[in-house]
């Protein structure tokens, strides 16, 4: 039988798993620490890194484990930074294809490496409070 939380309402999940969530956040920002670090931008060694990917493929692959927990919120906050942050990499390489976008394009790369970078920040200090992300 699940443990539900008596102040929430909803299921407790397991240790792992919230070691799991922490693990994941820890291969994001890595990704993105690389870019920051690297001649990379953020934007590029997050989608490309190695860490990410490995951390959205295991976000697919256990999300369903946790369902109805508080870390669901966590899952689908890491899946969506990924997934806006390749649309507007997406953006970026078309603006890049013109000589005229090219300074938008670093511009744009630079601001969305910010909001990599604060949604990565926001989740795993979230996640350390024992707190859900916002849906």
């Amino acid at each position: 039988m699940a443990n539900i939380e008596t102040r929430t309402g909803t299921i407790a999940p397991t240790d792992n798993m919230v070691t799991l969530t922490h693990v994941l956040y820890a291969l994001h920002g890595f990704s993105a620490l690389m870019g920051v670090l690297g001649p990379m931008f953020i934007l590029t060694a997050f989608l490309t890194g190695w860490p990410s990917i490995i951390a959205v493929i295991i976000n697919y692959v256990k999300r369903g484990d946790t369902r109805g927990t508080f870390l669901d919120s966590h899952f689908g906050w890491q899946l969506r930074t990924f997934w806006y942050a390749l649309l507007w990499l997406l953006l970026v390489l078309g603006l890049m294809l013109t000589i005229v976008g090219i300074p938008v394009a670093i511009l744009v790369a630079v601001i969305v490496g910010l909001w990599v970078l604060y949604r990565i920040i926001r989740g795993w200090m979230s996640l350390a409070s024992g707190q859900p992300m916002p849906v």
